[in-house]
């Protein structure tokens, strides 16, 4: 291909950028699509890459990988640490991250380079003979990352150079677009769980707007923790804090609940019933955090530390399940009197000093042995018009 053919082969690419792109939802879909383009256009691209950067609590940044035949994108990610660690650090992606043009290395010369990236080499063990990397900037003015490879001998030609070059712009766009939306669901997914996020991102974002649901409940917090605030300092107190959460609220996902808030010390969570054996999953996810909050206690007497004591409690009922809150200041939780006995009973759970507490309503939903409960007779909560019967996890379920 030379230089005067060219012209009718970019506007092939672009006017499937700019036109029927749009119908790859998904960076995944998008890349394979392109190259597919590009290879019908004449460019024999036999490997390539997006480098992104993210917004995620564990992950720093990602990489989708196409290679012919793939019909999605591979998608590796990468955590915090990964960018200290040399793979990253001496890398040509860091390079233009930090603000690099675009970086070009033919890799069917006799000699390599000195000095050159370790990612060379496998290039060279894959048959490359020619590698393309080039920046994307975003509008943000982050800088992202493209590349390509080719087995063809004698690599890119300087036209075909050039058209890569000429897609950056339209390319990043697009690239944007979709990554910009999953962070979006990423923070929602974060701040306020999967199947809210999934409501907010659908358009229930109106003041008021919901729907009852019946659900079982999940109500917990570490007791004492006034106690602990005032004697610890702040990143104990946080250190702490975290420890508990993962031990007692990862098995609320981990069977499939929502995690509707973090109040404090206290996690407020719903398992609706219009999924199979919600109750059954949340009194699961209730034994799994029991166990791990007396691993976790171990460790801690083993370190010289006190021990974390804890409740729960487990209630059925109907719940509003919507937006309350300002016109400008929202929150996506639970309302209703279920909720309110779910709180009383945390607070009976520490009357009573005991870890685990249900109500019976909630216990005959369970498909589990009459022997997971001991029953504790009825008791009068504050707020609630008649006593409830409660009944309390075995110490053996």
């Amino acid at each position: 291909m030379n230089d005067d053919q060219w012209p009718s082969v970019r506007l092939s690419v672009l006017t499937w950028l700019a036109r029927e792109s749009h119908k790859e939802r998904f960076l995944e879909d998008l890349l394979p699509r392109l190259c597919e383009q590009l290879i019908a256009d004449g460019i024999p691209i036999a490997r390539s890459t997006l480098q992104l950067r993210t917004l995620h609590p564990q992950f720093a940044g990602a990489r989708l990988l196409w290679r012919p035949g793939m019909v999605r994108a591979e998608v590796q990610l990468y955590e915090h640490e990964a960018m200290a660690r040399p793979a990253f650090r001496n890398s040509p992606v860091r390079a233009l991250f930090e603000g690099a043009e675009a970086i070009r290395q033919r890799l069917d010369l006799p000699t390599p380079a000195p000095s050159e990236y370790p990612v060379y080499a496998e290039l060279r063990a894959e048959g490359m003979t020619d590698y393309l990397a080039m920046p994307m900037t975003f509008c943000d003015g982050s800088r992202h990352a493209v590349t390509w490879a080719t087995r063809r001998e004698g690599g890119f030609t300087r036209a075909e150079i050039r058209a890569l070059s000429e897609l950056l712009p339209m390319l990043a766009m697009a690239v944007e677009i979709r990554l910009n939306r999953r962070i979006a669901r990423t923070i929602l997914d974060t701040y306020v769980g999967r199947h809210a996020g999934e409501r907010i991102l659908a358009g229930e974002i109106r003041r008021g707007t919901g729907a009852t649901v019946r659900a079982a409940i999940w109500q917990s917090d570490l007791k004492g923790f006034t106690e602990l605030a005032e004697r610890e300092s702040r990143d104990t107190v946080i250190e702490t804090l975290n420890q508990f959460f993962e031990a007692t609220a990862t098995p609320i996902e981990a069977e499939g609940g929502e995690i509707l808030k973090f109040m404090g010390d206290g996690v407020l969570a719903i398992f609706p019933l219009e999924e199979n054996a919600a109750c059954t999953r949340a009194l699961r996810a209730a034994i799994a955090a029991r166990g791990r909050m007396r691993s976790l206690n171990a460790q801690r007497q083993h370190a010289g530390l006190r021990p974390l004591r804890f409740g729960i409690a487990l209630h059925l009922g109907d719940v509003m399940y919507g937006n309350i809150g300002t016109a400008t200041r929202l929150d996506f939780t639970v309302i209703g009197p279920a909720v309110n006995v779910a709180g009383r009973l945390q607070e009976l759970a520490k009357e009573l000093d005991r870890e685990v507490l249900l109500s019976a309503n909630f216990g005959a939903l369970c498909s589990c042995a009459a022997s997971h409960f001991e029953p504790l007779g009825k008791f009068p909560l504050r707020g609630v018009k008649d006593p409830i019967e409660v009944l309390a996890l075995a110490e053996q379920p």
